[in-house]
């Protein structure tokens, strides 16, 4: 980090619409607050699992306020998570392992993409849900609309079934963990020589105040 920046690293999973709402907060704030924003792709099954969480949607009332509490979110952060019950339920039982595998890769290799190609992953499994479902994920269309050349593509594709990349996504995973996350997003603002960790999209405000924005 620059001198008198502060460095404020987002874990997050694609698989996690809150997650998108906190990244597109921290991308828009990065140009005006005197941050260095650090992109650290994780994996949530495995922070739930190392925790003991469970998805708060498996409560019936809290997955309604949730859908509420996300289209609201959506309109207010401009963001656009379409999300039904079903879409709810669908994400609990599936797994971004291969896509979070596919941005972790990115990232060791050509970081300046691990942004667009994550928020193509989230309109992939947030914002297109109806018609996607159905398909199984090709990670290359989605790398072909965040402006990857097919060389890049195919080398990231190359890569997700290594060890290095499977090590590298557990590492960080296993990070959050050590910072107290238990859940996503998990952003922690190193501020006077301390990480400050805060959880959800909706504490950015108090992120701010710590940080003296």
């Amino acid at each position: 980090a620059e001198m008198g920046r502060t460095l404020v690293e987002l874990f997050y999973d694609v698989v996690s619409p809150y997650s998108w709402l906190g990244f597109e907060v921290l991308c828009r704030y990065q140009h005006i607050w005197n941050i260095d924003l650090r992109l650290r792709p994780a994996f949530l099954g495995g922070i739930m699992q190392a925790t003991g969480n469970k998805p708060p949607a498996l409560l019936p009332k809290r997955g309604e306020y949730m859908l509420k509490d996300m289209q609201r979110m959506a309109k207010y952060y401009q963001v656009p998570i379409k999300a039904s019950e079903d879409d709810f339920q669908r994400m609990l039982s599936s797994s971004t392992l291969g896509a979070m595998r596919f941005i972790t890769a990115m990232d060791m290799t050509q970081p300046r993409y691990v942004e667009p190609l994550s928020r193509e992953f989230w309109i992939r499994f947030w914002s297109q849900v109806s018609i996607l479902w159905r398909r199984p994920l090709d990670s290359s269309s989605v790398a072909k609309k965040a402006g990857l050349s097919p060389e890049l593509t195919q080398k990231v594709l190359e890569m997700i079934s290594t060890p290095t990349v499977k090590n590298r996504l557990r590492e960080t995973t296993e990070e959050a963990l050590k910072y107290g996350a238990f859940g996503m997003p998990a952003v922690v603002a190193h501020f006077n020589g301390e990480p400050h960790l805060f959880f959800g999209s909706d504490r950015l405000e108090l992120l701010g105040s710590i940080i003296g924005e």
